[in-house]
């Protein structure tokens, strides 16, 4: 028996990296599983993104969990698509209970830089994406008459300013007005809403040649052994950055019966970056 017995679970960005451990993470623990993800590139992400054959990875470590799991290529900017995946899922799996919002891009760049397609497409994935899988997860989860759990994923730039990312604070800090907005407007009839906002994660989004030059932009080719120094420096705990486990153990807090009183919070998963 697990904490998630009998219960769907909707995770976006589901296909690698965060989304896919959130979603093995809960089938682990009971859950069947929604999983979508883009499967291909957008503008202003200078890293390599999912692929099908990903999320067909993560469907495989979802059975292996013994659990049943619907996967569907969906942009959360295409909110027509994206609720056309989720009516499918619930059709096939029969509720929804939780809904995490975690499809999401990264691009670091200075305002110069900072084209009108690039500060589009990071505004549209990391803030429109997420009210867009609000909306299409919602009506489901308000048929079911039990309440529910919303977990957004924000970030340490959802309070706090990074130099060479306006466009992904601007995202980040939006994400946590929907949550509280949300957590106020839902609560009465006992759906939860709460982000999680980590810091630097050890995936792909954050391990990269673009991320290494932004940080040694005079060195040749910057490795990650060269910019670990950097990482650890935005910490007060000794770590460069956290594992995957690290934010899915707070997804699955927010999302449990242990935090049934827990609603309109702002959980760091940071290492101490915000108090330093």
């Amino acid at each position: 028996m697990g904490p998630f017995d009998g219960q769907v679970v909707l995770v976006t960005g589901a296909a690698r990296g965060q989304g896919r451990n959130h979603a093995v993470r809960f089938a682990r623990e009971g859950a069947d599983v929604i999983a979508t993800d883009l499967c291909a590139p957008v503008g202003g992400a200078p890293y390599d993104m999912a692929t099908p054959q990903d999320l067909e990875q993560t469907r495989r470590l979802v059975e292996a969990e013994g659990r049943q799991v619907v996967t569907a290529e969906a942009d959360v900017r295409d909110p027509g698509v994206l609720a056309a995946a989720v009516d499918d899922g619930v059709a096939r799996l029969g509720r929804l209970d939780v809904v995490v919002a975690n499809a999401g891009i990264a691009g670091s760049y200075p305002v110069a830089d900072l084209t009108d397609d690039i500060w589009r497409d990071m505004l549209d994935t990391n803030l429109t994406g997420v009210w867009n899988t609000v909306r299409a997860a919602l009506p489901h989860v308000r048929a079911g008459g039990r309440g529910g759990s919303l977990v957004l994923i924000s970030s340490i730039a959802g309070l706090k300013g990074l130099p060479n990312n306006a466009h992904y604070a601007a995202a980040k800090h939006g994400v946590l007005g929907i949550m509280r907005s949300l957590a106020n407007e839902l609560g009465p009839e006992g759906i939860r809403v709460n982000a999680v906002l980590p810091t630097n994660v050890n995936t792909r989004m954050l391990l990269n040649d673009a991320i290494y030059r932004l940080f040694l932009p005079e060195a040749e080719a910057p490795s990650r052994e060269d910019v670990e120094p950097m990482f650890h420096a935005m910490h007060a705990l000794d770590v460069p950055f956290v594992e995957v486990d690290d934010v899915s153990n707070a997804v699955l807090f927010l999302a449990g019966e242990t935090a049934r009183f827990v609603t309109g919070t702002a959980l760091p998963v940071d290492a101490g970056a915000l108090v330093r």
